[in-house]
């Protein structure tokens, strides 16, 4: 019984994974300066998959008037929306609503910079579309919106979580897995701190085509430690976990990119989207290890059944390999 519940779990989340692309957060993104007293230029930036675009647009209060600016521009995974808000009143606590945005599961990130200076930064999701523009800025809603943000990256970045689960299924031992997670977290903070401040620049679709080699890489160390092998990752597995770490960092950080952060508080903003990336990774870390506690994944397995986590894994990652690859060879 407990090894049919194995197999049919093991397979619809290998099926379910291959249906979505890994990254598949996309924020929407609406920025609004203001140029005026009565006038504010607005960027939308909407998330788009091929030619299809999401049918999301910002409702502002009726005492304005939007109207679009210039022809929108076409981006690879987005299209940008330029135009001009006018009113005569502050914009401070009127309503600002995303019509159809609860129809997704997309999030909108809205930066507003006024005249005088001040600069807010806030996050609409679909179960509240449609909130109140704050009176004035706050720390706190910086904090929030980024750690959110950072939550949902890595429980919707199906291939840091791919990764993190081989090395979990690699490494024996708690205190082993402690290091090695804790290694992860460390190599990956440096270069996602580093990118995002602009420290360092490594091209988006290299990156993100050889953190799915990695997942490949662990997949078969796994197979070479079923076939009673000696593998670097099952001897050493917080140093290939701090190598790849390094470079899933900058994945990380390319995905922050998109997102954009506050010019008035890019180190608050960053530290708190790595503190959330961070709870969303402990978060999965914790399930993982119950399910395996559970389904005692480390023992009385048949090895053929022993074997179906690796091969789904590196079957998933070669996909993702080959999809990548020819995305940035055309």
């Amino acid at each position: 019984m407990i090894k049919n519940f194995i197999r049919v779990f093991i397979l619809v989340w290998t099926a379910c994974l291959t249906q979505v692309w890994a990254h598949e957060i996309r924020p929407a993104y609406l920025q609004i300066n203001q140029s005026d007293p009565e006038h504010y230029q607005v960027l939308w930036k909407v998330p788009s998959r091929g030619e299809t675009v999401s049918n999301i647009q910002p409702e502002f209060d009726p005492a304005f008037k939007l109207e679009q600016s210039s022809p929108e521009t076409v981006l690879e995974g987005f299209v940008i929306f330029h135009y001009q808000l006018t009113g005569s009143h502050p914009l401070q606590g009127t309503a600002l609503k995303i019509n159809n945005l609860p129809l997704t599961t997309i999030d909108v990130l809205v930066n507003l910079h006024l005249q005088d200076g001040q600069k807010y930064s806030f996050l609409i999701q679909p179960s509240t579309n449609e909130i109140l523009i704050p009176q004035t800025p706050t720390k706190w809603n910086v904090v929030k919106t980024y750690t959110i943000l950072g939550i949902e990256h890595i429980l919707l970045g199906f291939d840091h979580l791919l990764f993190v689960l081989a090395l979990i299924i690699l490494t024996k031992g708690a205190m082993r897995i402690v290091k090695t997670i804790t290694a992860f977290t460390l190599a990956h903070s440096i270069t996602l701190g580093m990118a995002s401040l602009g420290y360092v620049h490594v091209p988006g679709p290299p990156v993100e085509a050889v953190i799915a080699l990695s997942i490949m890489f662990l997949a078969l160390e796994i197979l070479r430690g079923l076939n009673g092998q000696v593998t670097l990752t099952g001897s050493k597995p917080w140093l290939v976990a701090f190598t790849f770490g390094l470079l899933h960092g900058f994945g990380f950080a390319g995905a922050l990119t998109e997102i954009g952060l506050p010019q008035t508080e890019i180190p608050l903003a960053l530290a708190f989207f790595n503190i959330g990336v961070e709870l969303g990774q402990l978060a999965f870390v914790g399930v993982m290890l119950l399910l395996i506690y559970l389904l005692n994944l480390k023992k009385d397995w048949p090895l053929w059944l022993q074997k179906v986590p690796p091969y789904a894994i590196g079957t998933i990652s070669a996909f993702w390999v080959i999809e990548r690859v020819s995305g940035f060879m055309v």
